[in-house]
Order: C-alpha cells, then structure tokens, then sequence
C-alpha cells in the first residue's frame, strides 16, 4: 500500500466514510477477451479499394486479426490454399515468414502481382510453374486447362470464365483496352499446348475475334508456326488503334514468352487491379 501511495496510485475519498481506491489506467487492464463474433471488419464489396477481383477475396484486417493472435514475428505462416494470396500479403505485412500453395496458375499468377505491388522490391521463389520451354512442354502434357491458364497469364490476360473448364465458345482469354475516353475494346486469347497446329487454327480465331466483335486475336502456340499460318494471320489485316496500327490476328510462341515478347495490344488494361503499397522497411526472402 504504502508503494502504490508512493507511486501516486491510490485515490483517497473526500469524506471520511468513502472508500479508499486503487488508481487503474487503461494499460494496467488486459481488457476484454475478443469474441468470435466479428463485426467490425467489412467485407469487401465491389467499389471497395482493396477488392483486386477474385470472387473469394478477404480483407486484409480480417487476416492481420488472426495471425496477431495465433503467431509471432518471424513465425513461419503456412497457407496452402492461398486463392489471392490474403493470407501471406498479410504475413508479410507483419513480419511472418510465409509458404503459400495453390493448385491453380491464375491464383498463383495473381499472388505474384499483388505481392510485388504491395511490396515493391520483395523476394520469393516460386516452385512447380514452368520456367523454360520443357516445363511449358511438360505442363501441356500433363494438364491441358492449367497450360492454358499459366499461358494466358503470361501474356497479361485475364483467363475466361474465372478458371472453370468447359466449353470455352474458343476463347481460352481476354485482354482490354481503350480506343478512347469511354471505349473499352477488346481482344481474344486463344491457347494450342499441341503439337498438331496449322492454318484453320488461325483462321477459327479470326471468325471467333468478328462473332466477339473484338479487335485483335492472339493466337499462342507450343510449338512454331507454320508458314501458311503466318500468311493467314497476315491477311486478316491490321487495326488502326489509338496508338497506331497493329496486326489484327497475331501469333506468339512460347518461346517467345520466354524471351520476353507479347503481344502488341494498346493501352491494356490490368486483369486484376493493382494492389495498394505496403510500408515496410525490410522485405525477407520467403516461398510460394
């Protein structure tokens, strides 16, 4: 008692009757335990900022609340059905370590872009996606939707109907882009992870690409071209765009992926939004 009077903690009534107190600040109280009843984090609804456009997305503080109360700084967070990547953007944010796995190439494609966005100069492996031509060779052998969804990506396309599989009305991805102020155009991705490629394959694109009344194919191959596909591309024509004229239908390999071309579309638009940046001094090197 005579520590706390000391320390100028006890309360002293100012009749002789009253009681004498114990002086409490809000640091002193642990306060009330957190229910498992949330109300207070929103969802996110479609004009929200944070919404990138997955269809499962959570908020951010959603998942801050529960690595805050099950981990650590530095502790390892294993996600492995990451979807847009909430879970690990999260993780990094707090200083966790973080592994996050996902069996769809859109999933993983997008994580990439939102981690890199947030996090602008970070780190990290990404293990089982295709990383020179064989890989691409052996992913189209054992999965043919996931080839086609890991190509589409890698021209910056935004997979058709949100990676389920089905007819496909010969579209395997979409691209936009402005022809002006108000005008959204677009353009039509096809994907042949076959061997077996030749002229009416460009042709087909160029009758989906005028029933779509879209303005440009992309046709994207595993293997070369031939010859009288590159003059089928050549006599569809070229659209005069806002930012000059490109080839109507256009043919890239995967090869030339790898080398870094793609296709000429003006003015894209991102597939997924942007996500905002994260302040953090320092970034650490973890899986995905």
């Amino acid at each position: 008692m005579a520590e706390l009077d000391r320390k100028g903690r006890l309360f002293f009534p100012a009749k002789k009757d009253g009681r004498l107190r114990r002086k409490l600040y809000l640091e002193d109280s642990p306060g009330v335990a957190v229910s498992d009843n949330w109300t207070d984090i929103p969802p996110i609804f479609a004009t929200n900022e944070e919404r990138l456009g997955y269809p499962t997305q959570k908020p951010v503080a959603l998942l801050e609340r529960i690595l805050s109360a099950s981990s650590n700084p530095g502790d390892v967070v294993l996600d492995p059905f990451c979807g847009c990547g909430t879970t690990i953007h999260a993780a990094q944010k707090l200083g966790r370590q973080w592994i996050g796995i996902d069996i769809t190439h859109l999933s993983i494609s997008l994580i990439e872009k939102r981690l890199q966005d947030a996090f602008p100069g970070i780190k990290f492996e990404v293990h089982g996606r295709p990383k020179d031509l064989e890989g691409a060779r052996d992913l189209a052998r054992r999965d043919k939707h996931q080839f086609q969804i890991w190509a589409t990506t890698k021209v910056e396309a935004q997979p058709y109907r949100a990676d389920k599989k089905g007819a496909d009305g010969g579209i395997d991805g979409l691209m936009f882009f402005r022809s002006g102020a108000k005008t959204t155009e677009k353009a039509i991705v096809q994907v042949k992870g076959g061997s077996n490629v030749g002229v009416k394959d460009v042709r087909e694109l160029n009758t989906v690409v005028d029933r779509e009344r879209a303005k440009i194919g992309v046709y994207v191959c595993l293997e070369p071209p031939t010859q009288p596909m590159i003059a089928e591309a050549a006599a569809a024509g070229i659209y005069d765009g806002p930012t000059g004229k490109v080839p109507k239908i256009q043919i890239i390999t995967i090869e030339d992926i790898f080398a870094g071309r793609r296709p000429r579309v003006p003015l894209m638009e991102r597939s997924f939004k942007q996500a905002a940046r994260e302040e953090r001094d320092d970034q650490e090197e973890f899986d995905l």
